[in-house]
């Protein structure tokens, strides 16, 4: 929020629109499904107090979730993309351990002896 200037549009991770369209969907799947289930089948009235009550309970869950995984959201520290990290260099690609003809040749005075 601090980074964005004024009269730029909002990503839509960061704005409001994204989570209110999801929470929206998951409201109007579950007002459907609670419609066809909660009222038994053809022969009886459909039970439009549990759907809109299903409803609004699958919008204010997803909301909530949806806020607070956005919360959570943190960028990745610029250093961590820059090879710092252990075997990431192709430049020798013999020097890996463990791949063929990495392992080194044994010694004369080796032979039958004990190991270190």
């Amino acid at each position: 929020m601090a980074e964005q200037k004024s009269g730029e549009r909002r990503s839509l991770r960061t704005s409001v629109k994204g989570p209110l369209m999801f929470s929206a969907f998951w409201a109007v799947l579950a007002f459907v499904a609670v419609l066809i289930f909660a009222s038994g089948g053809s022969a009886r009235a459909p039970r439009f107090d549990l759907a809109f009550t299903g409803a609004g309970i699958a919008f204010i869950v997803t909301l909530v979730i949806a806020a607070m995984l956005s919360m959570s959201y943190k960028d990745n520290a610029e250093h961590l993309g820059k090879g710092s990290g252990v075997n990431l260099s192709s430049k020798r690609p013999g020097s890996s351990h463990g791949g063929p003809g990495t392992q080194p040749a044994p010694d004369a005075d080796d032979a039958g002896g004990e190991l270190r």
